[in-house]
């Protein structure tokens, strides 16, 4: 038996629903060790050209990891089952090579590796969760996997801080050896993943039968959803941005704020958050009427909006801690981010009985959503904008959940008159 065709197991929905949320979480976590450890480091005092060398590596990531998500809305939509463990196993090790050319060419040529890193690492979502798309448990599951990068940031950041302060490991090191921690562990895991049967009968005839979309399906499918379609994308640009500028820059926010050299902060925030978003999204198994499910998801992404927004109001006039604001503006921001990467897509597929795979939806989003994001810090270091981290983005956010509320309200309405007039439709066929 191949390590990477081993027997499938067996077992009722609910134990294969477990052991694919377990793995998932488990495999994502190991790919997130590949990516973010990074941004742990300051690189203070160093420019290139008269630009922030951090802001520089995390933008040349950023490319990387957009193009790769406009690629895969090809891809990782005609994505076939077999041959997935192989492809998480290359792509993970052309980003560990990345990072070990990082530290061994000299800046600012190996500012080259950061996009060489990203674009691989770009196409792993949808790769993993094509394991688990279109069963009865998906939201458990796909909230399971959603919530990995949650605690996967902190719990990364944590391990290369460790390493930098235990073994006086250089910053420009800490990603490679990062990754040879996660090394092993992501062996472990892709075999334990190859494990997940497919879907069943009665998994595809309560969510459709997920099958690859070639250039016609993805374009009736878009024709079909356009306006309600636009605005989850605006949604999700703006939740991508500012969740990407808490997570590449919170290691900045922290310093600003008068907390330095304490790596369990990054755990200590990001855990409570998983948990959290693991329940509420988690908990959305329980609704078998996935448009019901699917307007649940716009009342969390509206919540979302407001405990970002008013935590940071708050924080501005000075009536919450650093910490409490890190937590509750990280969950509320998740709350909006995370429906989209599990239950938001898989819900709409289901509750129009549109036959297709939610990684094509998630990818179309996430490359628009990589684009506001190198926008923003491209346009940082373009025109020389001097920021506190810490006023610009809590600034931000309140005017990021004023706007987010009223485009996911306007969402809400959209997919609801859509969803009456298919019910008329069918109910007076003539």
């Amino acid at each position: 038996m191949s390590i990477l065709k081993p027997k499938q197991i067996s077992g009722n929905a609910f134990q294969v629903g477990l052991y694919a949320a377990i793995t998932v979480f488990l495999t994502y976590t190991m790919v997130f060790g590949f990516r973010k450890s990074f941004t742990v480091a300051t690189f203070d005092g160093i420019t290139i050209a008269g630009y922030s060398y951090k802001t520089i590596l995390v933008i040349s990531q950023m490319l990387g990891y957009m193009l790769a998500k406009f690629y895969g809305i090809k891809y990782i939509s005609e994505l076939k089952r077999h041959g997935r463990g192989q492809i998480i196993i290359y792509l993970t090790s052309i980003s560990w090579l990345s990072w070990l050319l990082f530290a061994l060419v000299p800046a600012p040529f190996n500012i080259l590796f950061l996009f060489i890193n990203g674009f691989p690492l770009g196409m792993l979502w949808g790769v993993v969760f094509s394991y688990v798309e279109g069963r009865r448990s998906t939201d458990f599951i796909g909230a399971t996997l959603a919530v990995s990068f949650i605690f996967a940031s902190g719990f990364v950041k944590t391990v290369g801080a460790w390493l930098m302060l235990t073994f006086q490991i250089t910053e420009l090191w800490v990603p490679f050896f990062t990754g040879l921690v996660f090394a092993g562990p992501l062996l472990l895991f892709v075999y334990l993943i190859e494990r997940i049967p497919p879907p069943d009968e009665q998994d595809i005839s309560f969510r459709m039968n997920r099958v690859p979309m070639l250039a016609a399906d993805r374009k009736k499918f878009v024709k079909m959803f356009l306006p309600g379609l636009v605005a989850c994308i605006l949604i999700y640009v703006f939740a991508t941005i500012f969740r990407d500028m808490r997570d590449n820059f919170s290691a900045e926010m922290w310093k600003e704020m008068g907390f330095f050299d304490k790596p369990e902060l990054f755990a200590k925030t990001e855990t409570p958050i998983t948990i959290i978003i693991l329940v509420l999204i988690g908990s959305m198994v329980l609704i078998r009427d996935s448009f019901k499910a699917l307007m649940l998801s716009h009342l969390f992404i509206g919540i979302g909006f407001i405990l970002a927004g008013v935590s940071s109001f708050m924080f501005a006039g000075e009536n919450i801690t650093p910490v409490w604001w890190m937590t509750l503006v990280g969950l509320g921001l998740y709350m909006v981010y995370i429906p989209f990467n599990s239950v938001f897509f898989e819900r709409l597929i289901a509750s129009f009985k549109h036959t297709g795979n939610v990684g094509f939806l998630i990818y179309l989003a996430d490359s628009f959503g990589y684009v506001g994001s190198v926008g923003v810090m491209l346009s940082k270091e373009i025109f020389k904008v001097q920021l506190n981290w810490v006023t610009f983005f809590s600034n931000s956010v309140i005017i990021l959940s004023v706007v987010g509320l009223l485009l996911t309200v306007f969402s809400s309405v959209y997919f609801l008159t859509k969803y009456r007039s298919l019910v008329q439709k069918v109910n007076n066929p003539h």
